[in-house]
């Protein structure tokens, strides 16, 4: 009995080392990167470049500047823009990151998935894709940085073109990864995510 009781408190304790520091050991860098905000901007139509933590991804806008007009607008698609704002914090708490532990940033990874489970990529959500974005962490302060977070070809590929006759919305999670090494060249990495909203908005 006593070394029944003496495993499962070893059981349990492992248990709460690995649910409690995973994040903490995870990667050789002493320093974790930590998303203070993750934004998008639609690309256009009235609620263009402004960023908010929810973003409306509209399909097709109807442009009416010239060559265009009200009376002849140009149907048009336009990328939608994110942006993050990221920091660093160290994996020991008593030492200070210092300017070795600096993260560039040097790519990212977009995922859409869907509550519903309903994910198949072409079908049900737009397809996954890399990217290339170049940003520098201090180690103390933050850094922000803008980047693709839906491309022009996905609205003109299914699911999303199919939404520029319909009224329907596809309400879909946008999971972002960002990529990048210390300046000793360890790997790190952070994933976010934020509500997108595909539809064909109004453009007044």
């Amino acid at each position: 009995m006593r070394v029944l009781g003496l495993a499962a408190g070893i059981a349990t304790s492992l248990a709460a080392m690995v649910s409690c520091g995973d994040v903490i050991r995870q990667g050789q860098s002493p320093v974790v990167l930590v998303i203070n905000s993750l934004q998008g901007a639609s690309g256009g139509g009235h609620a263009a470049n402004t960023f908010s933590g929810t973003l409306f991804s509209d399909v097709q806008v109807l442009v009416t500047t010239p060559p265009c007009s009200v009376t002849s607008p140009c149907p048009t698609t336009f990328s939608d823009s994110g942006q993050v704002i990221l920091q660093l914090a160290p994996k020991n708490v008593a030492i200070a990151p210092t300017s070795n532990n600096q993260v560039t940033i040097t790519r990212y990874h977009v995922e859409f998935i869907r509550a519903d489970g309903r994910n198949t990529p072409g079908v049900d959500v737009p397809y996954a894709f890399d990217g290339a974005v170049t940003g520098t962490v201090p180690d103390t302060g933050t850094a922000s940085i803008t980047f693709e977070l839906v491309r022009h070809t996905a609205k003109v590929e299914s699911p999303l073109a199919q939404l520029v006759n319909s009224s329907a919305v596809i309400y879909t999670i946008a999971q972002v990864t960002f990529y990048g090494t210390d300046l000793v060249g360890n790997a790190i990495s952070i994933m976010g995510s934020i509500a997108v909203d595909f539809g064909n908005f109004g453009d007044s």
